[in-house]
């Protein structure tokens, strides 16, 4: 009679993964996580722009080149549908342009217009001024040294 082969041994689901982060690091995310959070969701507050139209800004400025829709909800991990439908809106109110694609007929290039560049550009700016601002009034010239160490940080982990 064959022997079996014995069953891996298969950890209990409260056992943590060998690999997993101490239970002070995974508090430690779980607070920068929401600190960014909050911060992040002050700032658009005072934005012009909705969130997936600002992104599709961001991306066309930040690479300097155009994209087809399919490229643009590729890149944003979103629906063509959605997309086809963003950039219908940006259209619309001048913050990009569409030409045929040199090669595909079915095509369109999607590049942002001076106008669309300019009110990423503004939005960017109010939004640092907003934080300028908290950094002058709220932190003190040590806690401000600090911040400027903890950038260099966050840089690191992204």
């Amino acid at each position: 009679m064959p022997s079996k082969a014995p069953h891996p041994k298969i950890p209990h689901p409260n056992t943590p993964h060998p690999n997993a982060p101490r239970p002070d690091t995974l508090e430690l995310a779980a607070d920068l996580r929401a600190a960014l959070g909050s911060l992040v969701r002050a700032l658009r507050d005072g934005d012009d722009l909705p969130p997936n139209q600002a992104a599709v800004l961001g991306l066309l400025v930040r690479d300097a080149r155009s994209y087809t829709v399919a490229e643009l909800a590729d890149r944003r991990r979103v629906r063509h549908q959605s997309m086809a439908r963003t950039v219908a809106l940006m259209t619309e109110a001048g913050l990009v342009a569409q030409q045929p694609h040199p090669t595909d007929g079915r095509k369109q290039l999607i590049t942002a217009t001076e106008a669309g560049r300019t009110a990423l550009l503004d939005q960017r700016a109010r939004r640092e001024h907003h934080i300028a601002g908290a950094i002058e009034s709220r932190l003190s010239p040590t806690e401000q040294g600090q911040l400027r160490a903890a950038v260099a940080l966050l840089d690191r982990l992204s």
